[in-house]
């Protein structure tokens, strides 16, 4: 009774933590950038940002409304009397109570303007928000790839130290029969222990390359992160010819950096409408009611509240005479932040179409380079399986064996990079024209 008591308590707890569960799993693309969304620093800093933003705007909306205080105050003084057969001092109190209220009827559209502004402002943090997802997105796409092109690079290693094992025990079996030099032998042999650095070099890379994903989805690092591999197919190259222009007028509809330079540039010029209102005279309105009590008087407390009742009723005009230039030089600066706002918008624009162009280019460079590691890649790997049989036969001697399977390696690890470096430029370029990020 006790271990099913036991049994019970665990099966209860185990569940209850996602993280263990999470870590046990193989991890997607979509899984990776969902995780590093969720928990990025800068991605919730964007989202608390936006929290102070959506209370700005309800306070600026609020400044429409009246404004409502209430008061109460009691004092107690003394006086030292002097008469009529007393000395010392008599206590005096008295209590005062008011409610009062004021509203703006009148400042320029001060207030609407700044109601306009700090609903823009709520909007370019939702942009801000978005620019901080995509580039995080963008960032765990990248790292996610550099694995699987460091877990390919692994594979590769393991099969060229399983084919050189075959050579070298043929190598062995040749030398003992005198058919190969000694010298023959260990190059072969060389040839296998400079395999397997190769393959510790690229183990290194790929742990390098997890740990860089870990840290960029917040991930505590576990040795047991895995991925998911994706199949590409072996149709790679999709022959793309790019047009610059077409991707970049889509991505100016799209790109959260371009509509937040857009509305940064409409809020500056909220704020010379703003600081012009200065220039105008301000009507408000107030509106009050009090009373008061005094233990001079006979009558009781709350007789003489209700009797001392005082409403009143008043407007203020406030007009502008001088104001050693504050106005002026307001408006003065906020022209300036628009011009400013202004070059930031067509620097955003100007930033785009260069990445855009940088894409493009990256793509066609990609597609050309790929086929051109792929085709070395079929000669020598023809070249090689030649040289291998060769060898076997007795036909080339190490030297030509060695370079034959070195030309191959060379050319595999050429290829390989190759064909991630053009996933990744398709990627990219899917990335600008809103193509979700998924493999």
């Amino acid at each position: 009774m006790k271990n099913l008591f036991l049994s019970i308590f665990i099966a209860v707890l185990l569940p209850g933590n996602p993280m263990n569960a999470q870590e046990d799993n193989v991890w997607s693309l979509e899984e990776c950038i969902s995780y590093a969304l969720e928990k990025n620093i800068q991605v919730r800093k964007s989202e608390l940002a936006n929290q102070r933003n959506q209370y700005y705007a309800d306070q600026a909306k609020a400044q429409r409304f009246p404004s409502l205080n209430a008061s109460l105050n009691h004092n107690f003084s003394w006086s030292k009397s002097d008469g009529e057969g007393q000395t010392g001092y008599s206590g005096i109190n008295g209590s005062n109570v008011s409610v009062n209220s004021g509203v703006t009827l009148f400042n320029a559209s001060r207030i609407t303007n700044q109601i306009k502004q700090a609903d823009l402002d709520l909007q370019a943090g939702q942009y801000s928000l978005e620019t901080v997802r995509e580039s995080v997105s963008l960032s765990i796409l990248e790292a996610y790839l550099q694995v699987l092109y460091a877990e390919e690079q692994v594979k590769n290693s393991i099969r060229q130290i399983e084919s050189t094992s075959g050579q070298v025990d043929l190598a062995a079996e040749r030398l003992a029969v005198q058919l190969i030099s000694q010298a023959d032998y260990a190059q072969v042999k060389a040839q296998l222990a400079s395999e397997k650095l190769t393959l510790a070099n690229s183990e290194n890379q790929l742990a390098i390359a997890k740990v860089n994903l870990e840290q960029l989805m917040e991930l505590p690092v576990s040795e047991s992160f895995a991925i998911v591999h994706p199949e590409f197919g072996e149709q790679v190259n999709q022959h793309r010819l790019p047009d610059v222009m077409l991707i970049y007028e889509t991505a100016l509809g799209i790109k959260p950096q371009v509509k937040a330079a857009e509305v940064s540039r409409q809020i500056a010029s909220l704020d010379e409408k703003i600081a012009r209102a200065g220039y105008f005279p301000t009507l408000s309105a107030s509106a009050g009611i009090g009373t008061s009590y005094s233990s001079r008087l006979t009558d009781p407390y709350f007789s003489q509240l209700d009797k001392g009742l005082s409403p009143s009723l008043g407007f203020s005009l406030t007009i502008p005479v001088y104001q050693k230039k504050q106005v002026r030089t307001g408006v003065a600066v906020a022209k300036a932040g628009y011009r400013d706002a202004e070059l930031n918008e067509i620097d955003t624009r100007n930033g785009l179409r260069k990445n855009i162009e940088q894409a493009c280019v990256d793509v066609t460079s990609a597609q050309v380079k790929y086929e051109a590691s792929l085709e070395k890649y079929n000669a020598t790997e023809v070249s090689a399986a030649l040289s291998d049989e060769k060898f076997r036969q007795g036909l080339i001697n190490s030297v030509d064996y060695l370079v034959s399977k070195t030309s191959l390696i060379v050319a595999e690890s050429e290829l390989l990079q190759a064909r991630y470096n053009l996933i990744f430029s398709y990627k990219v370029l899917d990335f600008y024209q809103g193509v979700p990020l998924v493999l």
